[in-house]
């Protein structure tokens, strides 16, 4: 007997999963569909399969081929336009022959037993026999009734309640005989339930039903689809799982690696050569198909994952459907029902709601929040490059392809016949990505000149000094081993700029790349003596007989860098005695020294002080960033190593300029005025700081950073830190100074840098919103938005360029002032991102109204501020913001309390004193319900300000801040009259003495008894609660 399996249909239903690829062909269980259906018809003897395909036929005739592989023979009929399920039948009559032959679907899953069937229509004779299901919901299949004989009476295509006959359904399952032809003409279109059967009904030819067991599921829509997989795990369908049943329910393909701290629940599948990351927890039910890449931390969750997907760390997949080539980056949520296409790049942080679906090739931003069918367009990312670089996931993000058209959109904005240089760092990804690079450069007829393995900073200079147009550098992402990290140089060695950066972007992205004839392609090239002409700069702009006089000893940290092919030979020569640690290079393991950094630093302090070393300092891979030891083994890093470094070339240059980016805290600013030097500020971008030093021609002696970057201009326009080591030898021996003698001249200051999420679509609100509401503080818009307090604190947000963030940093002279703005950031940018414009207008206009007040300034006295516990009031009013802190150093914690409870704070000193940046972190605080003390200090912490060990401050010596006290030390809060406590009018001294005479009356004209005690006690507490009520309306109305 031969079979006719039917699988040209487009499965509409079942989009986006057949948008690019057909409907029989969608795996369940890490196996098409179809496959099972062959299995099927294999198993009762079938030998004979003819395919009728029309939609995207080719990607079946692919996969199956000619059947040998599954033991069958296949032979296809394809449609040019769909001719309907029986008549792409009668298109192979002269296949299928003269004898009984059997049609199935190609996208149902079923274990039907075939053979009983086919008894069944031979013992009754039949033309046509119908395998029947009985379902519990027909609603949504073509409904069959048949007779006490089995021979159909009548059919009806997917009826309502009140036409449900039967509970029995068309499975799309026939076997006939080939006389069914002569009802049909070949060419026409025809359909076996609505135009064949009915006719043979009508002619009351042999037409049966055969009501069978087991297993059948129409794939229909994504509903039924995730059905399937889990009838497949719970045993419902005879057919067989792929992989190895390694536990029982638990099914894992060959090649596949599970950290030992992955969580599996059974069942499920994993398919062939995955990488599941420690601590991930996949529930039952799931199934992941092959060459997955699952990272650490990672919830799954009944989701079908198909092949050569990649999700990040601490993502979060509930029910979900990903198809094959996805990128879901670290944090992702994909909520219940949510289904994605083919190729989809989801961004860091980003949200996928309930019963979404994202159709093919979209990209979507980090920080999104995808709400409704992503179908039409492609969602990109904002750019190409990020803040100073391409960066991406080795082979998954930035793949050869990728390169290729990078090198060739980078080539393209350069003149043709003109050369670049390419280098990398030791990790085979780097290499591969690198002869990418180098295949699109030649291809657009742009020479390439090869420094293969070399430090970024060695490769910079080598652009500087020969006829190079550019360069490029490819490495490992310093913090993240997944990413590739790809830099372009400018003819000085600097990053490429935002106008250079924006031509390789567009040409990228439109694939408009310059075509060349076969003999004006590309050269390669290759440069032997990069090394040792760097090294005869490098000596070159040292004063090297004061460093040999010095007789340095030093502790080097190489992290298996490069670095260690080329500073031995140089230190060799300075006669530094040096003692080398992992001074080889080895991929592996300087991927494990970046990520052990504390560690290694605690080493290095170890070894330094022992052997009489006057430094110590770990380099990175890349020879561009150092940290550093003193003599003492004291570690100095961050803001701390860019002020030493900045001291030391004050000291040694007289007027000497250092640029650093606005980032950086003010006490460069001291430190340059103490020392007779300038700072220039620049943006953050490590272009913006290299390029400063470029363009002063010497007149800026040093560009650094807080992440241990420098540049000495005078040498090599990029950061190097061998050669900044070699200018701190040279430094010391001019100072005669220990490293820890200089560091003591450094004031105490306190930094943090931070980020906070924020969707691309609020970046360039949440910027605006920040300098409309501050803009009466004192700001700084070189880059992004610096806020600068009456405290000589700081902080700055900058929108990052390629994630959905605002980069943050705060500088204080406490280490507590500096935390409480990095929480007032995260914080603050939140609650702008989701302001409503229309409330932000209004405040904006009452900010109008009411504009800062300087801190010492007294606003009028019905406006000032009373202090206040439970039912009574303190006798305390202020009207500044200076005399308002210098209450809260004493007043009783049960008032901060009440006052917090109630937002009476906040809402003062944004109404009154127009201090909303204040406001917003004392809102922020009462929400932690602090107590007692811990209350007081985290209040003062919003001001700058320690609490006092002292009871009460210094009396003010001003008039004005004298009445604003209101006399506290000479008249008591609640003053007690007769044994009567009375608290006095916050509104009116009249009143209160009006109150306090008529006590006096009272107390001489009657007899003080227990009763007139009660009453009195009984109205000054009414006399509290009615001006309790009357704040807290003043409060809400404010």
């Amino acid at each position: 007997m031969k079979a006719v399996i039917m699988a040209g249909g487009e499965g509409t239903r079942l989009r986006p999963l057949t948008v690019s690829r057909p409907k029989p062909m969608v795996p369940v269980c890490n196996r098409p569909v179809m496959e099972y259906t062959l299995d099927l018809l294999k198993r009762y003897g079938i030998d004979m399969v003819v395919v009728t395909l029309h939609y995207k036929a080719e990607d079946i005739i692919s996969y199956f081929g000619d059947g040998t592989d599954f033991g069958l023979k296949i032979v296809y009929s394809i449609e040019s336009s769909p001719m309907g399920t029986a008549g792409s039948v009668k298109q192979i009559q002269d296949i299928v022959g003269d004898d009984t032959f059997l049609v199935i679907s190609g996208d149902g899953l079923t274990d039907i037993d075939l053979g009983r069937a086919v008894a069944f229509h031979k013992e009754k004779r039949s033309t046509a026999t119908l395998v029947l299901m009985r379902v519990d919901n027909p609603l949504e299949y073509g409904v069959v009734i048949t007779n006490e004989n089995n021979s159909i009476e009548r059919f009806l295509e997917k009826p309502s309640w009140g036409e449900v006959f039967s509970d029995q359904v068309n499975t799309g399952i026939y076997i006939l005989e080939p006389e069914i032809f002569n009802l049909m003409e070949k060419g026409r279109n025809y359909d076996f339930s609505r135009d064949i059967f009915p006719k043979l009904l009508e002619q009351k030819k042999g037409l049966y039903g055969y009501v069978a067991g087991g297993y059948w599921c129409d794939i229909g829509d994504i509903d039924h689809y995730a059905s399937a997989h889990r009838d497949m795990f719970d045993g419902k369908v005879l057919q067989e799982m792929v992989g190895t049943q390694r536990t029982p329910g638990v099914w894992i393909g060959e090649g596949t690696k599970i950290d030992p701290t992955a969580v599996l629940e059974a069942p499920l599948m994993i398919g062939r050569n995955c990488r599941i990351g420690a601590h991930t927890y996949i529930s039952s039910y799931t199934c992941i198909g092959d060459n997955c890449i699952i990272e650490e931390d990672v919830n799954l969750q009944r989701d079908i994952i198909f092949n050569n997907v990649f999700i990040g760390s601490k993502s979060n997949c509930v029910g979900a459907i990903v198809c094959r080539q996805c990128t879901i980056k670290s944090g992702v949520t994909l909520n219940d029902s949510s289904v994605i296409g083919e190729n989809v790049f989801i961004g860091r942080g980003a949200t996928v709601r309930n019963q979404i679906s994202i159709w093919p090739d979209k990209n979507i931003p980090d920080g999104s929040t995808i709400s409704e069918n992503l179908v039409w367009g492609k969602k990109n990312s904002e750019t190409l490059f990020g803040r100073d670089s391409i960066t991406g996931l080795g082979n998954l993000e930035i793949t050869p392809e990728f390169a290729m058209k990078l090198g060739a959109a980078f080539g393209t904005s350069l003149p043709k016949g003109s050369t670049v240089t390419v280098s990398r760092d030791s990790r085979p990804v780097s290499r591969l990505i690198n002869r990418a690079i180098i295949s699109g450069l030649s291809s657009v007829g742009v020479n390439i000149l090869d420094l293969r393995l070399l430090p970024a900073a060695v490769s910079r200079y080598i652009v500087s000094i020969t006829k190079a147009v550019g360069g490029i550098h490819t490495r490992v992402y310093r913090d993240e081993s997944r990413l590739v990290e790809i830099e372009f140089f400018d003819e000085s060695g600097i990053n490429i700029d935002k106008i250079r950066q924006r031509k390789v972007e567009n040409s990228f992205v439109r694939q408009d790349f310059r075509r060349t004839d076969v003999d004006e392609v590309g050269i390669i090239s290759y440069m032997d003596t990069s090394v040792d002409k760097y090294i005869e700069g490098f000596i070159g702009h040292l004063d090297t007989k004061s460093i040999k006089e010095a007789n340095f000893k030093v502790v080097i940290d190489y992290s298996y860098g490069t670095a260690c092919q080329v500073l031995p030979f140089i230190l060799n020569r300075l006669g530094v005695e040096t003692v080398s640690i992992n001074a080889y290079v080895d991929y592996d393991k300087a991927r494990e020294a970046q990520e052990k950094k504390d560690e290694a630093l605690r080493q290095l302090s170890n070894i330094v002080k022992p052997i009489g070393a006057n430094l110590g300092i770990i380099m990175d891979a890349d020879a561009e960033r150092i940290y550093l030891v003193d003599e003492e083994g004291t570690a100095i890093k961050g803001t701390n190593l860019l002020a030493l470094v900045a001291l030391m070339v004050f000291r040694r240059n007289k007027d000497a300029l250092v640029a650093v980016p606005i980032s950086v805290p003010g006490i460069m600013e001291k430190l340059a005025q103490q020392q007779h030097g300038k700072i220039i500020r620049t943006k953050t971008d490590y272009r913006s700081i290299m390029h400063s030093a470029v363009v002063s021609e010497g007149r800026i002696a040093l560009a650094g950073t807080a992440s241990g970057a420098f540049v000495f201009p005078k040498f090599s326009p990029g950061f190097d830190a061998m050669f900044l080591l070699a200018q701190m030898l040279e430094m010391m021996a001019f100072d005669k100074r220990k490293l820890s003698e200089i560091a003591k001249a450094i004031p105490p200051h306190y930094s943090l840098s931070g980020s906070v999420e924020c969707n691309w679509s609020e970046k360039a609100k949440v910027m605006r919103l920040l300098v409309e509401r501050y803009r009466d503080e004192k700001l700084e818009l070189l880059d992004g938005v610096r806020i600068d307090f009456d405290d000589d604190s700081s902080i700055l947000m900058v929108p990052h360029p390629s994630l959905a963030r605002i980069n943050v940093w705060t500088d204080a002279s406490s280490k507590e002032r500096a935390k409480a703005l990095m929480e007032r950031a995260r914080f603050v940018i939140p609650q702008l991102a989701s302001a409503d414009e229309n409330a932000v207008k209004m405040e904006r206009q009452e900010d109008d109204q009411h504009k800062m007040i300087s801190p010492t300034t007294n606003i009028p006295e019905e406006r000032a501020f009373h202090f206040w516990i439970p039912g009574r009031y303190l006798g305390v009013q202020v009207r500044s913001l200076r005399s308002f802190v210098d209450v809260l150093h004493y007043i009783e914690t049960a008032s901060l309390e009440y006052h917090m409870e109630r937002n009476d704070f906040a809402n003062w000193l944004r109404t009154e004193l127009g201090r909303y940046l204040v406001a917003l972190d004392l809102e922020q605080i009462s929400k932690a319900r602090y107590k007692g003390e811990e209350l007081r200090r985290h209040i003062l912490e919003c001001f700058g300000e320690a609490t006092s060990s002292s009871a009460a401050p210094e009396q003010p010596e001003s008039e004005e801040l004298e009445e604003a006290h209101l006399k506290i030390d000479d008249t008591p809060a609640v003053k007690t009259i007769g044994g009567i406590q009375f608290a006095p009018h916050y509104q009116s001294e009249t009143e209160s003495a009006s109150l306090e005479n008529k006590a006096k009356s009272e107390q001489e004209n009657s007899v003080a008894n227990d009763s007139a005690l009660v009453v009195h006690e009984e109205s000054a507490v009414e006399l509290s609660s009615k001006q309790d009520e009357a704040l807290e309306e003043d409060s809400l109305s404010g």
